[in-house]
């Protein structure tokens, strides 16, 4: 498997829009109703899905879309921030480890290239695959965070993981447990 991230291209916003507002292709943890057909595009022409503050990049595997990373910078206090980072993976192609590659792909990037100390992510309690794949890419789980997310006119908790810098130290450089 030879996964590697890469920004996103005009071409590709049709793929985009299908992970983020098909139900048959967000899946169960990530449908939230449609969305705007036309936002992807705008912020595609904004600035190419990268910005200071984020960004979303394409999951590859070759030739193969196999899904899209994204990540926000979240204010710790005055003097900090960190990376709160999510993904989405086709349903053709879950299963395979690919989430797991590509979130310890962002995990390095976002080490290598920002000053952050701290990497977040967080996914639905019931979410045991996307915990595996967290865990299997070297993120520590912290703990439950109750009632944390509405989603299909309910509230549910939430499971919050993390890396730190000197996590990555501490595996030989590797962002893997």
């Amino acid at each position: 498997m030879t996964i590697r991230l890469r920004p996103v291209e005009e071409d590709d916003l049709p793929f985009l829009y299908r992970l983020t507002s098909d139900p048959g292709s967000t899946g169960e943890f990530q449908w939230y109703g449609f969305q705007n057909p036309h936002r992807m595009r705008a912020r595609w022409l904004d600035n190419g899905m990268l910005g200071d503050d984020g960004g979303i990049l394409i999951i590859a595997n070759g030739d193969d879309k196999i899904g899209l990373m994204s990540w926000s910078k979240q204010v710790a206090n005055r003097a900090s921030y960190y990376w709160s980072m999510g993904l989405i993976v086709a349903p053709e192609h879950r299963g395979q480890g690919h989430g797991t590659e590509a979130q310890r792909l962002l995990a390095r990037y976002l080490f290598d290239h920002t000053t952050a100390n701290r990497i977040e992510a967080s996914t639905e309690i019931t979410n045991v695959a996307e915990q595996r794949a967290l865990e299997k890419a070297g993120f520590t789980r912290e703990g439950v965070i109750r009632g944390s997310g509405f989603r299909a006119g309910e509230w549910h908790d939430g499971v919050r993981y993390s890396m730190i810098r000197s996590d990555l130290a501490s595996s030989g450089g590797q962002a893997t447990a």
